[in-house]
């Protein structure tokens, strides 16, 4: 005697089954849409480290006027975390463009404030450190823009044609020269961020005696006692071995600028030349 099936089973049963008899198998798309309304794309692996990026940047910028050491570790794992949320991304399988905007914006914005406080210890070399805060999101921005608009909204800003670039094919498509490029880039703004706490050299005002001040919170005693924090020997040897490298960076950030800029007024033309053709016709 065969089995029946009854009660919310039968219902079921009846559900799948069409008219003639064939089971009706649920449709894909919606079995789709199912798991992507159950998706939190902010709460993925590599955007909760990309916050915490942002929480140890922040505490690094509240440590960075009087307390080197602790800025310095901060800021640095804050930048080492950067490798792991691309690795985070690559595992879980979770890679998004909310996730590489979040991953840029921070990149841009930390080493921008460690730049603006290297202009306020170096007021001298101000222009130079605008100049490289102005080439770095200039150049990020505008290459985020043409692949955006050109290449497709689902373009990785990393998938660059050999054709158009060889020097940025060469960055983004090999992970150990992007992360040996982004790393000491980092580590000569660090080691001159060391040294204005500790070189003499290129701040002789740290040594100055302070003259009619005996208050212990004055800017000249806040000086004097930041400058004999730490010895200058570390800070001038990661700032010399790390300078060709970071100067290879502004390098390629010049050139994925105008590359940018190219793609985009080879776009201005396209579009030019196609409202043209529809006047006519």
């Amino acid at each position: 005697m065969s089995s029946r099936t009854t009660g919310p089973q039968a219902a079921q049963a009846d559900e799948l089954l069409s008219s003639n008899g064939s089971v009706q198998q649920p449709l894909k798309s919606d079995v789709a849409q199912s798991e992507e309304e159950k998706e939190n794309v902010f709460l993925f692996a590599p955007n909760l480290i990309g916050y915490f990026r942002i929480v140890l940047a922040i505490a690094s910028l509240y440590y960075m006027p009087l307390h080197p050491r602790t800025c310095s570790i901060l800021y640095s794992v804050s930048c080492l975390l950067d490798a792991l949320d691309g690795y985070a991304a690559r595992y879980f399988k979770q890679s998004t463009t909310y996730g590489a905007v979040l991953d840029m914006v921070t990149d841009r914005c930390t080493t921008a404030c460690l730049l603006v406080f290297l202009s306020s210890a170096w007021p001298r070399w101000a222009i130079v450190f605008q100049g490289l805060i102005s080439l770095d999101m200039a150049s990020h921005y505008m290459h985020m823009y043409a692949t955006l608009s050109m290449g497709g909204s689902g373009q990785s800003h990393k998938n660059v044609e050999a054709t158009r670039s060889w020097v940025l094919y060469w960055y983004y498509h090999s992970k150990t020269v992007l992360f040996i490029c982004c790393a000491a880039n980092e580590i000569f703004f660090i080691g001159l961020y060391l040294l204005s706490f500790s070189s003499p050299m290129l701040s002789p005002s740290l040594l100055q005696p302070v003259q009619g001040s005996d208050n212990p919170w004055s800017a000249g005693a806040l000086e004097l006692a930041r400058a004999n924090k730490i010895d200058s020997f570390w800070p001038w040897v990661i700032t010399g071995v790390s300078a060709p490298i970071m100067a290879l960076k502004q390098f390629i950030n010049v050139v994925q600028m105008v590359k940018a800029s190219k793609w985009l007024v080879e776009g201005d033309v396209a579009n030019r030349r196609a409202a043209r053709q529809g006047k006519k016709n």
